[in-house]
């Protein structure tokens, strides 16, 4: 039996109490420089956009609402008609190297067959469509992403194997810039261990932190071939029979599936690089697969750790609980139990347990070796029950919704809203400290106010 299964898994409402799939425009647009988002739905589509997207007022957006009116919903008003003179003002203003479309509530509830219009715009427009379903009816927050990948997947080239091991030395990194595979600390037979593998990463992250992902991979002699999503749609990597492939999140479930049983990809199943001991362990599956022996990994993890006492300190023996919004709870609440943390239950709207088998895994043998009981986990939790579930233990923190973040508060409960994790930068070893200063805030900042004598400080504003 496998290890994950030990632990204690429950199932309750059904419902997504998280922020709404299409916010993954919100990142996508800004990682796939060449792209146009083209959000299919309502007016209620567009405020929601306009206010999630609000603080994003210093990047000049990629994204446009195409809205539905009581005409297209009625059917009096030619779908096909309307989206394409909106796609050719796309390409006349903006002209990008490929339009998403990503289907809301809205399209699924009136049956709107966007990918049956797809390729016949394509073809009359010359410029490719990819529609990607991210509607709240079937995806939780960060499933937006998943879905986009799982449809960019069917549009990157196939694997030439032949042609790739002719320019093998020379990888293709997320900036644009060749790198040579190192030289130093390796022996010839692990260096052509390494040659005959092919490693695509797939995942959104900013090109910095993908950039130190390839150089702790670069410095085990593993050179990453590509990225889905690329920078540039035009550099989406070849994918085929003989290509490995590993997540960096775990909500991408349905893009692992999608390379495996439609590109036949290969997928290295490994604990996500979140934290130092997830990203040794995260390196150490990829290493294991390629049949290289780890340098110098433990070391490494061990220089995080030590930078990191000025954080562990204060959340050594706190408590912690996740209402669940994000799907990055499991891999988080890990982290912090390797940090001495206590977690009383992981929500999390949605999981895939194969997908996430080793990260489970990884996480009942993390709990074991701090000696911290093992957590619930609860899948499409009841927020109304986790909340009375909280009365007891009375958490230190909760990682919440902005939605609860208020009444938690009201019943001296600290929080940290769960969407904020999603767009700080928490991969790989150099981002272990932001993670560390998210949680940590709110406790610092209970501290501080408690450290400063409110009540000689009332007692002055009184008197003054």
């Amino acid at each position: 039996m496998k290890t994950f299964e030990t632990l204690p898994f429950e199932c309750e409402t059904g419902n997504y109490h998280t922020f709404r799939p299409i916010s993954c425009v919100a990142w996508l647009y800004q990682k796939i420089e060449d792209s146009f988002f083209l959000v299919v739905g309502t007016k209620t589509c567009g405020y929601f956009l306009q206010n999630a997207l609000g603080v994003m007022i210093f990047a000049e957006p990629r994204y446009a609402m195409a809205e539905s009116e009581e005409g297209d919903i009625s059917a009096q008003l030619n779908d096909q008609e309307e989206l394409k003179r909106i796609c050719l003002q796309i390409r006349r203003d903006r002209n990008p190297s490929v339009i998403i479309w990503i289907g809301t509530c809205t399209t699924e509830i009136i049956k709107m067959d966007l990918e049956g219009i797809a390729p016949k715009l394509e073809s009359e427009l010359g410029v490719p469509i990819v529609v990607a379903r991210a509607n709240g009816l079937d995806y939780a927050f960060t499933q937006g992403e998943d879905t986009v990948l799982a449809a960019m997947t069917h549009r990157c080239p196939e694997y030439n194997a032949s042609k790739q091991k002719q320019k093998h030395y020379i990888s293709i990194g997320v900036d644009g810039s060749s790198t040579a595979p190192p030289e130093a600390g390796r022996s010839n037979l692990e260096k052509r261990k390494a040659e005959n593998h092919i490693l695509v990463l797939f995942g959104s992250l900013p090109s910095t932190v993908a950039s130190q992902l390839n150089l702790e991979l670069k410095r085990q002699s593993i050179l990453v071939s590509g990225w889905l999503p690329s920078q540039r749609y035009t550099e989406l990597p070849p994918l085929g029979e003989g290509v490995y492939v590993c997540g960096v999140n775990p909500f991408l479930s349905r893009t692992a599936t999608t390379l495996m049983r439609r590109r036949k990809c290969q997928l290295i199943g490994a604990p996500f690089p979140v934290g130092p001991d997830g990203t040794r362990a995260w390196i150490e599956k990829i290493c294991s697969v390629f049949g290289v022996e780890p340098y110098g990994l433990q070391e490494r993890e061990n220089q995080i750790w030590k930078s990191l006492i000025d954080y562990t300190e204060i959340i050594t023996g706190k408590s912690i609980f996740f209402m669940g919004d994000n799907l990055l709870e499991i891999s988080i609440a890990r982290f912090l139990i390797r940090c001495g943390m206590i977690v009383y239950e992981i929500g999390i709207p949605y999981m895939d347990k194969r997908y996430q088998a080793a990260e489970l895994s990884f996480s009942h043998n993390t709990c074991r070796r701090m000696g911290r009981p093992i957590p619930r986990i609860v899948e499409k939790p009841d927020n109304y029950n986790q909340i009375q579930r909280m009365h007891e233990p009375e958490p230190d923190l909760a990682i919440t919704g902005m939605a609860h973040a208020n009444p938690l508060e009201a019943r001296g409960i600290d929080t940290k809203w769960s969407v904020e994790f999603t767009s700080a930068q928490i991969h790989g070893f150099t981002n272990a400290r932001d993670v560390l200063e998210l949680v940590t805030r709110p406790l610092r900042r209970n501290n501080d106010l408690g450290n400063m004598g409110w009540n000689n400080l009332s007692k002055q504003t009184v008197t003054n």
